[in-house]
C-alpha cells in the first residue's frame, strides 16, 4: 500500500511516524462503529429528538437517561412505564415511514430485520442517522447499550447499566454452577409449534439459571418444531407465557409431553424475561427461583 510505504520510508521520524499512524488507529476505531446492518455509526451532535421502534432499546435509552428525548415509539414499546407517553408511531416492523417523518427525529433506532431494510434506507437517505441492532443475546444487549450511550452522549450510564446487569448474571450463575441442570422446553409459540433455539438470550438466561435448553442444539434463536419431537427430547420442565401455560395443561395433546403431564409447567414472567434489555439480571433471577427454588436468596 502506498500510506504504508511512505510511513515505513519516514519511520526513523518519530513525529512523522506518529502522525502517520494516529489516522490509521482512528480509522480503525471509526469502522469498528457498525450497527447489525454493518453501516457506520456517527458519533458527533448528541440527538435531541429519538424514535425508537424497538422495545428493547426504548427501554435501554431511558435507563440511561435519554428518554426526555424521545418523540417517537412503537406500539410495542410500554417499558418502563414513562414510555407509553411517548407518542406511539405504530408498528416496529415495516414501519410508517411518514409517521416517523413527521416526528422530525435526528436519531432513528430500530431492529435489524430485513423487514425494516426499506425503512433505514428511506430514513438515511433523508439525513437522518439511524442505527439497527439485532439484540438476540445477552452480549449484543452489553454492545448495544455502550454503543446508545455513546450516541446518545452518556457512555458513563451505558457502561454502569451494562455493569450492573452483568453483575447480577453472574451472582445467579454462580449460585447454580453447582446444581444439577435439567432440561427444559421453552415453549413461544402454539400454531405452529414455535422453541426457543440456542441463538436466544432467553436459552442463555436459562443456562444462568440453572437448566438446559433441550433445543440449545439449534443454532437459531427460535424454530418451528413437532409435538412429537418435544414428547421425543422429553425435557424434564416445560416453560410457558402465563397466557400459554393454562391452555397446555387443558390439552390432550400437551399432556402428551410427560413433564406436562408430571405438572412439571413452569409459567415465567413475561415482563422480565421477554426482553433482552435491562431486566436481564432481574430474569435470570426469577428463572433460577422456578426451576430452583430456594437456591437464591
Amino acid at each position: 500500500m502506498p500510506v504504508f510505504r511512505f510511513c515505513s520510508f519516514i519511520a526513523a521520524f518519530a513525529i512523522a511516524l506518529s502522525s502517520c499512524r494516529q489516522p490509521e488507529r482512528v480509522t480503525r476505531q471509526r469502522d469498528a462503529l457498525r450497527d447489525d446492518y454493518g453501516m457506520p455509526i456517527t458519533i458527533g451532535r448528541v440527538p435531541e429528538r429519538i424514535v425508537s421502534l424497538n422495545p428493547a432499546t426504548t427501554e435501554i435509552l431511558f435507563a440511561i437517561g435519554a428518554g426526555p428525548r424521545l418523540v417517537g415509539r412503537s406500539q410495542y414499546d410500554v417499558f418502563p412505564d414513562s414510555a407509553k407517553y411517548v407518542p406511539s408511531v405504530g408498528a416496529a416492523l415495516r414501519p410508517n415511514i411518514e409517521s416517523v417523518l413527521a416526528t422530525h427525529p435526528d436519531l432513528v433506532v430500530m431492529y435489524a430485520s430485513q423487514d425494516n431494510r426499506q425503512a433505514v434506507d428511506r430514513f438515511r437517505e433523508a439525513g437522518i442517522q439511524t442505527v439497527s441492532f439485532k439484540n438476540d443475546s445477552i452480549e449484543q444487549f452489553a454492545r448495544d447499550t455502550r454503543l446508545l450511550g455513546r450516541v446518545t452522549g452518556d457512555s458513563a450510564r451505558a457502561f454502569a447499566l451494562v455493569d450492573s446487569v452483568m453483575a447480577t448474571l453472574g451472582r445467579v450463575r454462580a449460585a447454580t454452577a453447582n446444581l444439577p441442570h435439567p432440561t427444559v422446553f421453552i415453549h413461544a409459540w402454539d400454531r405452529p409449534i414455535i422453541a426457543i433455539g440456542g441463538g436466544s438470550f432467553l436459552s442463555q438466561l436459562l443456562e444462568i439459571a440453572g437448566g438446559r435448553n433441550v433445543y440449545a442444539d439449534i443454532p437459531a434463536p427460535s424454530a418451528t418444531v413437532t409435538l412429537e419431537d418435544v414428547v421425543k427430547r422429553n425435557p424434564d420442565y416445560v416453560l410457558a407465557s402465563p397466557v400459554s401455560a393454562p391452555k397446555m395443561r387443558a390439552s390432550a395433546l400437551w399432556n402428551a409431553v410427560p413433564a406436562i403431564r408430571a405438572g412439571k409447567l413452569l409459567v415465567y414472567d413475561t415482563t422480565l424475561v421477554g426482553r433482552p434489555s435491562v431486566q436481564l439480571g432481574a430474569a435470570a433471577v426469577s428463572l433460577a427461583k422456578l426451576i430452583h427454588p430456594g437456591a437464591l436468596r
